[in-house]
């Protein structure tokens, strides 16, 4: 009778399957080993910094126990999630690119993150993304590039405008004028108000001039009521449209320069015997 490897007791065949699956994390649990060794750590609280980099992990052990972790490498791997990372809330630079990753969720427990790598991943998801990434608001570095979710329409002004904090995206500084951009482009009423600020109040800059405003019928004003110069005295049932009124009527730029026409010269000072009078001001409204 020949020996069949497949004919194996049930408690053997489990504790086979049990060693395969706990083969990641036990290559994992070796490799953070290594590494306290390598710096001499003894205790948990003294460790600020792990380097797990090109070590094929497809899995993590939880690092909960190093509360006082600051940076932690794991880039080039071969990761898929980061679930491993519920705890560490001195957490501030986290390198995860070249790996395998389709989800980040568990980010959000890293309040402290300031650096934060992904490039070259497996995201898809955009929303889910920025979702993960919106409560980091000390977060200034991001890298998103080379992953699927980058090939949509508009992906940097859209990382921009959910996530203002970061101010270096895909190793390229947020200018100002993306950041303008991108309110126009995904926060039409926000633009509207921004462009449309007329004496301290707030219009509707979509207004169509053609269509007149809705206004009340002619009431009588009290005698003693007193306007102000050049005031329109109709009015509207919104106050905003009295405000857009106001605006149009009156210039919101004016330039006054001296007229030198009627400054004299040298020569003209000595040479004539009457006095030209003062000399005159010229006042430019620009709207």
């Amino acid at each position: 009778m020949t020996w069949d490897p497949n004919h194996l007791p049930c408690a053997v065949q489990r504790r086979r399957l049990g060693k395969v699956a706990e083969a990641p994390l036990e290559i994992s649990s070796r490799a953070v080993e290594d590494q306290l060794k390598i710096c001499g750590h003894k205790r948990d609280a003294d460790v600020f910094e792990l380097f797990l980099s090109q070590k094929e992990l497809t899995e993590v052990i939880d690092l909960s126990r190093f509360k006082k972790l600051k940076y932690l490498w794991l880039h080039h791997n071969k990761l898929h999630g980061i679930t491993f990372l519920t705890r560490n809330y001195c957490l501030a630079e986290l390198y995860l690119n070249n790996n395998a990753i389709f989800d980040i969720e568990g980010l959000h427990y890293l309040p402290s993150l300031h650096i934060l790598l992904l490039h070259h991943n497996e995201l898809t998801n955009i929303d889910a993304t920025v979702k993960e990434l919106k409560g980091m608001l000390n977060l200034k570095t991001l890298s998103l590039y080379q992953n699927p979710l980058c090939q949509y329409n508009l992906y940097r002004l859209y990382i921009i405008y959910h996530l203002p904090g970061v101010e270096l995206l895909d190793r390229n500084q947020v200018t100002e004028k993306e950041r303008r951009s991108m309110i126009t482009i995904f926060n039409h009423k926000k633009a509207h108000i921004v462009q449309s600020i007329a004496f301290g109040g707030k219009v509707d800059a979509s207004w169509d001039p053609r269509s007149p405003f809705k206004q009340k019928p002619a009431q009588r004003v009290p005698s003693d009521f007193a306007f102000a110069n050049n005031v329109d005295k109709t009015v509207f049932d919104d106050p905003e449209d009295a405000v857009f009124v106001r605006s149009m009527k009156r210039s919101a730029m004016a330039i006054t320069c001296l007229n030198w026409d009627t400054v004299p010269t040298r020569e003209e000072k000595y040479l004539e015997e009457n006095d030209r009078g003062p000399t005159q001001m010229l006042t430019v409204t620009l709207r």
